[in-house]
């Protein structure tokens, strides 16, 4: 399977580039399922928060950022039971980046009972989808990575008006463990840089979107060591930090300074790594904005049908 390049789009100087955090989830994609128990977690509290939203949904759904596919069985039975009248297109888009994870995707639909589904490879910044084709737009812990105000009025461009956004990404705070324990070694960035909660709703607002809905919660994982921390961050493809990171080895005193520092936040259950994870409902507005309204720089997807 080949992966078109990511288009040019705003710049986002506090974030990697999108083609270093596109080469790490495509390297994470063995190991991801194994180390994802948070991402799993974010995928039930946000499907727990679309369902006490009681809002109808209609097919297509658009899993932007799809990863390995743990969502989209759930997304089927999801609409199964609470979704508006079927069309004759696939019902679940299955969209990521990396080419890896769009294989663990098709292999999930591929496996489905469901009537159909789609796996596309291609960028949330430049969704390859005609405007108004999606009935709901899903996307768990992939806004973080990306320029939330570009993603956000791609996300209004295709949905339907009165069509359902709901996502979940991490806000301020977020791996404040481990950042806290690098402040004592060095002056890098260690984290990704995570988004205000106002500046998401702006973005939304910016958008098109209406009924703007936001809950918090925190998740905390718990490990042996720093080196577990650490690894588990990487298993997942969240070891891209932007600009700012450090490129040079800690070296013996630096990694002794880490594992001081963090071993004095160590619990009961092991030393702790916490998510701020902000969860959004919206709903599409009538209106578009000019701004959103307008195709992207064209891309030429990779996509598999599934009957």
């Amino acid at each position: 399977m080949s992966c078109p390049p990511a288009p040019i789009a705003t710049p986002d100087v506090a974030r990697p580039a999108r083609a270093h955090v596109r080469a790490a989830f495509d390297r994470a994609a063995a190991s991801y399922d194994a180390a994802a128990q948070v991402q799993r977690q974010a995928v039930q509290g946000l499907l727990a928060q679309l369902q006490a939203s009681a809002w109808p949904v209609a097919v297509p759904v658009l899993d932007a950022g799809s990863g390995t596919g743990y969502a989209l069985p759930l997304l089927a039975e999801y609409v199964a039971a609470h979704g508006s009248a079927p069309c004759s297109a696939p019902h679940l888009l299955a969209l990521d980046a990396a080419p890896a994870m769009c294989q663990r995707s098709q292999q999930v639909l591929a496996r489905s009972a469901q009537r159909g589904g789609a796996s596309i490879c291609a960028d949330l910044h430049a969704l390859p989808l005609a405007a108004g084709s999606v009935g709901l737009y899903w996307s768990s812990l992939v806004w973080q990575w990306c320029h939330a105000p570009t993603i956000a009025a791609q996300a209004r461009r295709v949905l339907r008006p009165g069509g359902v956004l709901a996502v979940a990404t991490l806000g301020t705070g977020t791996l404040g463990e481990l950042a806290q324990a690098f402040a004592a070694v060095d002056a890098h960035r260690h984290v990704l840089h995570f988004e205000e909660e106002a500046s998401l709703r702006a973005a939304l607002a910016a958008a098109g979107f209406v009924d703007v809905r936001v809950q918090r919660a925190t998740l905390t994982a718990h490990y042996p060591s720093v080196r577990a921390v650490l690894q588990a961050l990487k298993a997942v493809g969240a070891n891209r930090v932007g600009p700012g990171g450090r490129t040079a080895p800690l070296g013996r005193a630096g990694w002794a300074r880490l594992e001081q520092a963090y071993e004095r936040q160590r619990t009961a259950q092991g030393l702790p790594l916490s998510y701020q994870v902000i969860y959004l409902l919206a709903r599409a507005g009538d209106a578009v904005p000019p701004e959103s309204s307008a195709p992207t720089t064209p891309t030429t997807p990779t996509t598999r049908m599934h009957p």
